[in-house]
């Protein structure tokens, strides 16, 4: 019965109506000028950092000139189990001194940056170049790179976008190396495993805890065969728990919802039902620390 309830409550949320919106194309002559290469409008576009014209020390020209397109949006994350948000491309490469004009479309309904770190701050103001705007909509900026072989971190800074999968590299001629996490590019820090068992899951934890192994007491219940979560699965377990939950939340959040696209309340609800079990997840292994 319950999951029937939570087909029919699932299949409602993504049933939702939702309108075709037209790509909307912040033009940086039309955006303010605030300095230091910050720009901005009143829709929602920003640029920071944007430098078309100043050498970085030790450029004496610029290399090259070069254009590349970005989208971001949720269905680039499609490729990537367990990411919720992507940019379509996840690694860069250019001439150290290239002057590099980024076209950043955003494809999703809510708000995306492309932020790029390690800047120098001399040039650019807290030492990044920043795209942003809410989408659909398109915006454009310009930096000339710095000189010597370096990587820099490209992400959307919007809270656990990064963390979902938005996340890229850009290498300064060679680059000093990779980046961990960038999806299809270097492993991640923290390996997702979906077909471990449970109690293969515990006697990992209880390891690297550095604790004893369990002992078995006489008289006690017989050992459950283990629990295996599977890819082949029809519904996992943070499926079951989000739909639970979308059930026991759903009069709380019908009037947060309104007004919203079925995309908005989509991404909500992912980022909500994340953030719960990732709380639980740390919980339970402080305990067993402990």
């Amino acid at each position: 019965m319950m999951k029937f309830v939570s087909a029919g409550v699932f299949t409602a949320l993504i049933s939702l109506p939702a309108f075709a919106q037209e790509l909307v194309d912040h033009d940086a002559g039309m955006l303010m000028n605030h300095g230091d290469g910050h720009l901005m409008d009143m829709a929602g576009g920003m640029v920071m950092g944007n430098n078309p014209d100043t050498l970085p020390g030790g450029c004496e020209k610029v290399a090259e000139t070069k254009e590349v397109t970005v989208h971001a949006g949720h269905k680039y994350a499609e490729k990537f189990p367990g990411r919720m948000f992507a940019f379509d491309t996840q690694e860069f490469q250019f001439k150290p001194c290239t002057k590099l004009t980024v076209h950043f479309i955003n494809d999703d309904s809510v708000r995306h940056q492309w932020m790029m770190h390690g800047l120098p701050k001399y040039l650019y103001p807290k030492g990044m170049f920043h795209l942003e705007v809410s989408g659909p909509a398109k915006i454009s900026g310009t930096l000339i790179l710095p000189p010597g072989d370096k990587t820099y971190l490209v992400h959307c800074d919007i809270a656990q976008h990064m963390e979902k999968g938005m996340k890229a590299q850009l290498k300064v001629g060679k680059g000093d190396g990779d980046l961990p996490s960038i999806p299809n590019v270097t492993a991640n820090i923290v390996q997702d495993d979906y077909k471990i068992t449970l109690p293969e899951l515990l006697a990992k934890a209880h390891e690297e805890a550095n604790l004893p192994e369990p002992v078995a007491v006489e008289g006690a219940p017989a050992k459950a065969a283990p629990v295996v979560i599977t890819e082949e699965s029809s519904f996992s377990g943070v499926t079951v728990i989000g739909l639970a939950l979308g059930i026991l939340i759903a009069p709380m959040l019908a009037r947060k919802f309104k007004g919203m696209t079925a995309t908005d309340v989509m991404s909500y609800l992912f980022d909500l039902t994340n953030s719960l079990i990732e709380s639980l997840v740390e919980k339970v292994q402080r305990l067993l620390k402990k």
